[in-house]
C-alpha cells in the first residue's frame, strides 16, 4: 500500500472509529431520511450531544446530509455502506462460528472427567 493510500485509509478510519459514527451511518443505510429523534432511537444509547457531534463530523466528511425530511447519507456515504454490507455477512458467519466453537468446547468439557 502506498503512503497516499495509508493516509487515506487512516483518515477514513479516524472518522469511523469515533464512537457511534458507524452506527449513525448504518441506521441510515436503507436510504430513508430520519429526523434527529428517530435517528437517535435508531442508533440506540446515544446522547443528543454525541449525536450532534457525530452528525457534524459526518457532514463535514461528506458522508451525511440534512434535507427537509431529515438526515440521509450522501452518494459517498451510500458507496461506503455498500462496501460495509459485506461486513454484515462476515459478522453473521463469525458469530455462528464462535457459537459453534463455544458449544463444542462446552461439550468436550462435559465429557472430560473432573
Amino acid at each position: 500500500m502506498s503512503s497516499k493510500e495509508n493516509v487515506a485509509i487512516n483518515q477514513l478510519f479516524e472518522k469511523l472509529e469515533c464512537r457511534y459514527a458507524l452506527r449513525v451511518l448504518w441506521a441510515l443505510r436503507d436510504g430513508h431520511p430520519q429526523t434527529f429523534r428517530l435517528l437517535q432511537d435508531s442508533v440506540g444509547g446515544i446522547t443528543p450531544n454525541t449525536l450532534n457531534t457525530r452528525i457534524k463530523e459526518l457532514r463535514e466528511a461528506g458522508l451525511l446530509d440534512h434535507g427537509s425530511d431529515g438526515y440521509t447519507v450522501t452518494p459517498s456515504g451510500v458507496d461506503l455502506l455498500k462496501r460495509l454490507s459485506d461486513v454484515q455477512a462476515f459478522a453473521t458467519r463469525w458469530v455462528a462460528a464462535r457459537g459453534a466453537r463455544a458449544a463444542a468446547a462446552a461439550a468436550a468439557a462435559a465429557k472430560s472427567p473432573h
